[in-house]
């Protein structure tokens, strides 16, 4: 059975930092997309982040230049430093991770900044 647990969430301030991480368990992800999504009280899931296999990451327009995306591969896990956090960062954060013939998701993790 295959599962993505999210860890490290919480409450912080404004400015502050959090590094989430995703740990895959019951195949690897080594050779696919290990991504975070976000997604705030009344509004849709959005991509914040991802990382492929081969290297190549994506951020979205908000986070630039204050997230960063990594991965260990031997750990099969995903992580998501984000520094000068700001009051429009609230949300639950999703790790999702896909490859070839199989998707999945975590169960989400609250990240609350205060200003």
């Amino acid at each position: 059975q295959v599962q993505l647990v999210e860890s490290g969430g919480g409450l912080v301030q404004a400015g502050g930092s959090l590094r989430l991480s995703c740990a895959a368990s019951g195949t690897m992800f080594s050779d696919g997309h290990m991504a975070w999504h976000r997604q705030a009280p009344g509004n849709q899931r959005e991509l914040v982040a991802s990382a492929s296999g081969s290297g190549p990451t994506y951020y979205a327009d908000s986070v630039k230049g204050r997230f960063t995306i990594s991965r260990d591969m031997d750990k099969n896990t995903v992580y998501l430093q984000m520094n000068n956090l700001k009051p429009e960062d609230t949300a639950t954060y999703y790790c999702y991770a896909n490859r070839p013939g199989l998707s999945a998701w975590g169960r989400g993790i609250q990240v609350t900044v205060s200003s």
